[in-house]
């Protein structure tokens, strides 16, 4: 399941769809003026303006409204759609978008943000504060994880002296906000299209109305989404494609398949066997990154329902770790790409514990755990079984793998595989399932991926929170002290406190730190792999494909 059907048609049968260190410096009267002019320029010669680039996915969206969920399904199309305030560069440095520029004041309490002027809706209706203003307070603080996690209890108000300016009010020193702004943390949607609509059901989410510089255009479910170039786009001149295709192909090895044999140009999920047959292809580019539409910096975790027995017992946790063999794990079914998680930071960010052990199998002491926890084997060699519940087209074989795994000890998995849509139902609104799995990914700061996960405030019915229902106030006190602390190094000793404990109590079981591979046709040129907007300078230069 990520933060990342019908049989699919055979793509022949379609008409061609182709042709950290931180910028934020706090201190107290102090004042940061980023300033950036993104005023049009000529596209260069060798800019290659039309075609229609095509896109493979392994998973369909439910729902085309961003501001609601953390869903990678969801954010690879959307990302195209709508626009944050800021955006990231490659090292997810805050740079403008919707925002040209801003200034932080009062000690890192107060952030003023100048919004551009030439920005319009896709149906022409002007973009203002009030958009931004109501996106955060009716939508993204009650339904983004991420950002209701990290923004909710420190926001004091968001301000718009004037049509374009807001202000974000604070009641401490928030250090993460700028990071959390791009269009994957808090895409910005339309106030006069929403306002007073549910935005958990409007019919909106399914024809989206953004700002970026692709429009929706049509949604064929169980086969593509075509997303058209907007020719008011604030970037002119870009966009330079005419078109966005995303296609719906669940088979993993049909979409390797549907590169090779140019049928679509992109695919974003590259899973093992496929990076084998891709790799050394003539013509295509196999590249691997640590972030993508879902987010940044992502770890499998395995998902225990503490709300009942047994999981809710700190005993059957430790024997359940002890058991899981991670370097198997990321030998056999990443094949190689990745490595075992120790705790719920990615060890390739500076907030990680380097203190925290390797977690190794032990299969005997396990036993030995659960005997002493009174869950003695039966007969048949079986202590108690558990309900696993996750998607099988991102998820099947790490099933089969931990079923196999879990076996060793008397626990046994009972395998309940479904489409991505309905175990994110299952898992995270309705509760029903033992032990669950998804792709947390951390973001470039732990208040923006990680609290979510773990603070008690975040048992809600929200994709991708505390799914686990996890309750502990020291935890709780210590992610809030940080999110308020402007000091790095302070920060890093209160986040290695958390993940001591976090590694204590085992609310969650980290399996795999994964990095996303994609493949691409080589007449692709200008993807921003590393951005969730990946395509905005995107060309492609294939004369001899039919359109």
């Amino acid at each position: 399941m990520f933060e990342c059907r019908a049989p699919v048609t055979a793509l022949k049968d379609h008409p061609r769809m182709k042709s950290r260190s931180s910028v934020l410096v706090l201190a107290v009267a102090a004042l940061l003026l980023w300033r950036a002019d993104f005023a049009a320029a000529q596209i260069a010669p060798e800019v290659r303006r039309g075609g229609v680039l095509a896109v493979a996915t392994l998973n369909e969206p439910p729902h085309l409204n961003p501001a609601i969920t953390t869903s990678g399904p969801v954010h690879t199309v959307t990302a195209s759609i709508f626009n944050g305030l800021v955006g990231l560069d490659e090292r997810a440095n805050p740079i403008p978008e919707l925002a040209e520029r801003w200034q932080i004041s009062d000690g890192g309490k107060t952030y003023s943000f100048s919004l551009r002027k030439d920005v319009r809706w896709h149906d022409g209706a002007p973009f203002t504060a009030a958009d931004v203003k109501f996106t955060f307070e009716e939508i993204l603080l009650k339904h983004h994880a991420r950002t209701r996690a990290g923004l909710e209890a420190n926001l004091a108000a968001i301000e718009v002296p004037d049509p374009h300016t807001v202000v974000f009010r604070f009641k401490q020193p928030y250090a993460p906000l700028l990071r959390r702004l791009d269009v994957i943390e808090a895409p910005i949607l339309p106030r006069h299209l929403y306002q007073g609509k549910d935005p958990l059901t409007d019919p909106l989410n399914a024809r989206p109305v953004g700002s970026g510089p692709f429009r929706f255009d049509k949604w064929q479910r169980g086969d593509s989404i075509v997303l058209a170039r907007n020719p008011d786009y604030f970037r002119a001149p870009r966009p330079y494609l005419d078109q966005l295709v995303f296609r719906t192909l669940p088979n993993a090895p049909a979409a390797a398949i549907a590169v090779e044999t140019q049928e679509v140009d992109f695919l974003d999920t590259v899973r093992g066997p496929e990076q084998l047959r891709l790799r050394d292809k003539k013509g295509i580019t196999l590249t691997r990154s640590a972030a993508g539409a879902g987010g940044s910096y992502c770890i499998n975790t395995l998902i225990p329902n503490l709300r009942q027995r047994p999981l809710n017992d700190i005993r059957v946790r430790e024997a359940i770790n002890l058991v899981i063999d991670r370097r198997f794990i990321v030998e056999r079914v990443h094949f190689g790409v990745g490595k075992p998680a120790r705790g719920p930071i990615q060890s390739s960010l500076v907030w990680f514990d380097r203190a925290l052990p390797e977690m190794e199998p032990n299969a005997e002491r396990a036993a030995q755990i659960l005997n002493d926890a009174g869950h003695a084997a039966d007969r048949s060699g079986t202590r108690f079984k558990l309900r696993f519940v996750y998607a099988q087209a991102g998820f099947g074989v790490l099933a089969e793998v931990l079923k196999e795994q879990l076996r060793r000890v008397g626990i046994e998995l009972v395998l309940e595989p479904a489409d991505f849509n309905a175990v994110v139902e299952r898992v995270f609104i309705k509760s029903d399932f033992d032990l669950g799995v998804a792709s947390y990914c951390n973001g470039p700061d732990p208040d923006i991926g990680v609290k979510r996960v773990y603070h008690s405030a975040n048992i809600l019915p929200i994709p991708f929170g505390n799914g686990a229902g996890y309750r502990n106030s020291t935890v709780d006190s210590l992610f809030d002290k940080a999110a308020q602390t402007v000091s790095d190094a302070e920060r890093q000793q209160l986040y290695a406190q958390a993940q001591q404990a976090l590694v204590r109590e085992l609310p969650y079981f980290w399996l795999v730190e994964t990095e996303v591979d994609r493949a691409y046709r080589n007449a692709v040129k200008g993807l921003r792999v590393w951005s969730g907007n990946t395509f905005e300078e995107a060309t492609i230069d294939d004369r001899s494909s039919k359109q």
